[in-house]
């Protein structure tokens, strides 16, 4: 999902964007993020501009990344303080926009959601808030507990960095057109510093296979390592047969820090 309805109520799909129709849901996302004069806010997938026509009013700047140019009629109607970045925001140096984005408020294509949310928590330090419109699955995946099916390497490198919940449900008829999934308001909110890169490929490494135990899985991915890992399961306090799913995202810290 992308986008918000046109800001002139013209109801358009464009390259598959599922417009958010409700402003009561738009004003809620705004409230929900705190946001106000002294934050840059940085909107990925800004479609019709429904919620930056709503954002740019209440912050000190909105930078607006959206991919599709034929949107830029309605987009060219935001305030001085907007500004617009037409491409990819999978491709775009983010981090070089200025000034530094503080918070991240977005209907997020659900297609790029979970990798952007993981990109910007590394990539862009000074962001301490992120309040996003995403599919329910990837809501309940972000903030799932320990031993939950749902619970993942994205789960672990989120949490490492962030307080992560839901803050509301978000049925299927808000949208124009409705889409297949039911959808949630996420909030991030940092509180401590990305995971390192070394902990972040440990993480994923552990639940590349998710019936081994956590030691065969290492050993799977480096050979050789197994006796490392049962060393530092051992130092880290750990079962010897603990499996990624049943590790907190401390447990990973801890475990790399010893691996390391």
């Amino acid at each position: 999902m992308t986008g918000s309805p046109p800001a002139r109520g013209r109801s358009r799909r464009r390259l598959g964007q599922n417009f958010l129709r409700d402003p009561n849901l738009l004003d809620a996302i705004v409230r929900d993020s705190g946001v106000d004069g002294e934050d840059v806010v940085l909107e990925v997938g800004g479609g019709a501009g429904a919620l930056s026509e709503r954002l740019a009013p209440v912050v000190a700047h909105l930078h607006v990344i959206e991919l599709d140019r034929r949107l830029e009629p309605e987009l060219a109607r935001l305030p001085a303080n907007a500004t617009v970045t037409w491409g990819d925001a999978m491709k775009l140096d983010l981090a070089s926009l200025e000034p530094a984005a503080t918070a991240i408020v977005s209907n997020l294509p659900y297609s790029i959601a979970t990798p952007l949310l993981l990109e910007t928590i590394s990539e862009l330090p000074a962001v301490e808030s992120w309040t996003v419109l995403v599919q329910r699955e990837i809501a309940d995946r972000l903030r799932a507990d320990p031993g939950s099916k749902t619970y993942g390497s994205p789960s672990v490198v989120a949490q490492l960095a962030c307080e992560v919940s839901m803050v509301r449900p978000v049925g299927r008829e808000v949208f124009d057109p409705p889409p297949r999934v039911d959808s949630a308001v996420l909030r991030l909110e940092r509180r401590g510093p990305a995971a390192p890169e070394g902990l972040r490929r440990l993480v994923r490494e552990a639940f590349a296979h998710r019936r081994k135990s956590l030691a065969r899985s290492l050993e799977h991915a480096a050979p050789g390592g197994r006796e490392r890992a049962l060393a530092a399961l051992e130092a880290a306090g750990l079962p010897a047969d603990a499996r990624a799913e049943s590790l907190s995202p401390e447990d990973f810290r801890r475990l790399y820090e010893e691996i390391s």
